[in-house]
């Protein structure tokens, strides 16, 4: 194909990717490098007829109206907005190391600084969700397989409700079911005998509800890709492995499960991307108090009376730059596999 063509085909994608990927992302991270004007007061002299004369100092809003239409983004900060106590809290981080009484202080006074606790959540909600809901669509996918084909239908339907509910309407649902009166919570206040019992209340509880949540909503996804794959899966190669007296898992352990390696690799990327932006059963379990993520503290900074958006970007800026490093691995992986097969 001549270049000229070729360009041509490709200049409406590429049109679209500088509107819609690129200058948002430039937006986000100019945004990020200015914070909010500081307040210009004035100081006002007020005299009564018999009560002397009192001076009031006051917010200048003509003057901050004014300085806000000229400057709209803020003032520029530069990287401060990176490095103070709200993100990576480099002054902090310092304090801690140099005067500390040993690794659990560290630790712990670290995880209370309000960036560290959210990426904290976010990792362990990555790579605790993405393997077991993995596993588990895998398993589902499996047993689906092997059922008679007029139970496939209402089986695939009930298999895929978490998914096709929202997140929000789905953690709400699941909140409400671990809430004391529910059917969870009320179920293992008998089991456990304690009447005080509440996951609410219990960080570790919370963060196990959240967890739950995440591969129940996740499965869905991979059962559906694992599903589809099973059903590309060479007859012969199976029949083979039959007749030589391979049992089941062996078929699953050197058949199936090599066939399925790129799909697994696909479902992986996408469920890392996805989970890394937990926000939804944060919000749906009320779980603030115990468990936030990267995408809450956005929320949290862009809700309010105050709306800060240097503090938003900044957050925002750090997530993509955390995505990027989560995937550059098994981006990696999978070119090196890609120019091994075309050699």
């Amino acid at each position: 194909m001549p270049h000229k063509t070729f360009f041509a085909f490709i200049l409406p994608s590429l049109i679209a990717m500088v509107l819609f990927i690129a200058l948002p992302i430039v937006s986000v991270v100019v945004q990020s490098m200015h914070v909010e004007h500081g307040r210009i007061l004035v100081s006002v002299e007020n005299c009564q007829p018999f009560g002397g004369c009192t001076t009031e100092t006051r917010v200048d809003t003509a003057a901050m109206a004014q300085l806000r239409a000229e400057q709209p983004m803020g003032q520029f900060n530069g990287f401060g907005t990176y490095l103070n106590r709200g993100h990576l809290a480099v002054n902090e981080i310092g304090a801690i190391l140099a005067n500390n009484t040993g690794l659990g202080d560290i630790v712990s006074r670290i995880y209370n600084l309000p960036f560290y606790k959210a990426l904290s959540f976010t990792l362990v909600f990555c790579f605790v969700v993405t393997p077991l809901a993995m596993g588990l669509g895998f398993i589902i996918a499996l047993g689906v397989n092997t059922i008679p084909k007029m139970l496939k239908g209402p089986v695939i339907f009930f298999s895929l409700l978490p998914m096709i509910i929202t997140p929000l309407i789905g953690s709400l649902i699941l909140y409400w079911m671990i809430q004391p009166n529910g059917i969870i919570g009320a179920n293992l206040r008998v089991l456990f005998d304690d009447p005080t019992l509440s996951l609410r209340q219990s960080p570790v509880l919370t963060w196990l509800s959240l967890l739950f949540y995440g591969v129940w909503t996740n499965a869905p996804f991979s059962f559906v890709v694992f599903y589809a794959g099973l059903q590309t899966v060479p007859a012969d190669t199976l029949e083979s492995a039959m007749i030589d007296g391979a049992s089941r898992w062996e078929r699953i352990r050197y058949v199936v499960i090599p066939h399925l390696a790129p799909l697994a690799t696909f479902v992986a990327l996408v469920q890392l991307m996805d989970n890394f932006r937990v926000f939804e059963p944060i919000v749906g379990f009320s779980a603030e108090a115990n468990a936030t993520s990267l995408s809450w503290l956005i929320f949290n900074d862009l809700s309010g009376d105050a709306l800060l958006f240097g503090s938003a970007g900044a957050t925002s800026v750090i997530t993509i730059i955390g995505v990027i490093i989560l995937l550059t691995p098994v981006l990696i992986r999978t070119w090196r596999e890609f120019n091994h097969k075309v050699v």
